[in-house]
């Protein structure tokens, strides 16, 4: 029996601070800033915006939504795709930001999409045949930015999987 030992190596940019990324993504930073007042989130404090910049230069935005019964709720990464697939069909996503923006305590280091939500990006990205750019942030600190949403899920569960 032979083993093959293999490794992966994900390339991302580190910026000292919002202050420091150039006009576009500042702007795209500072959407999922304004989406994050509008989050839902009466139980953990938590509030994340996110915000898409499409290829036709729109940027549209979603939060957060919680609810009683926690399963319920949807993050805004995948509030913001599913609202782009319903409202802007044919539409190809660029880039999206995501910010954390906690009420109980300051957040000084970037949030990451959950699971479910990297699965998601995944898919869209694979499905639209371009990558999305993601840029991730706190209230404060350094901002992450990867070139894929793939880089977020290098091995992600696909369609093709499915298929007997």
């Amino acid at each position: 029996m032979r083993i093959e030992n293999k490794s992966i190596t994900i390339d991302y940019q580190v910026v000292e601070s919002v202050d420091h990324l150039d006009e576009a993504r500042f702007e795209l930073i500072n959407a999922a800033k304004t989406a994050s007042k509008l989050a839902y989130a009466p139980y953990s404090n938590f509030y994340v915006g996110a915000a898409a910049r499409l290829d036709n230069g729109v940027i549209t935005i979603a939060s957060n939504k919680e609810n009683a019964s926690f399963p319920a709720g949807i993050c805004a990464e995948r509030n913001l795709v599913n609202y782009i697939s319903d409202h802007h069909q044919g539409q190809v996503i660029n880039s999206i930001a995501v910010i954390a923006d906690p009420q109980d305590f300051k957040l000084n280091e970037p949030v990451s999409p959950c699971g479910i939500c990297r699965q998601v990006l995944s898919e869209v990205e694979r499905l639209q045949k371009s990558k999305i750019e993601i840029i991730l942030s706190g209230q404060t600190g350094k901002v992450l930015i990867f070139s894929s949403a793939a880089s977020l899920l290098p091995f992600e569960f696909y369609l093709s999987q499915l298929k007997k």
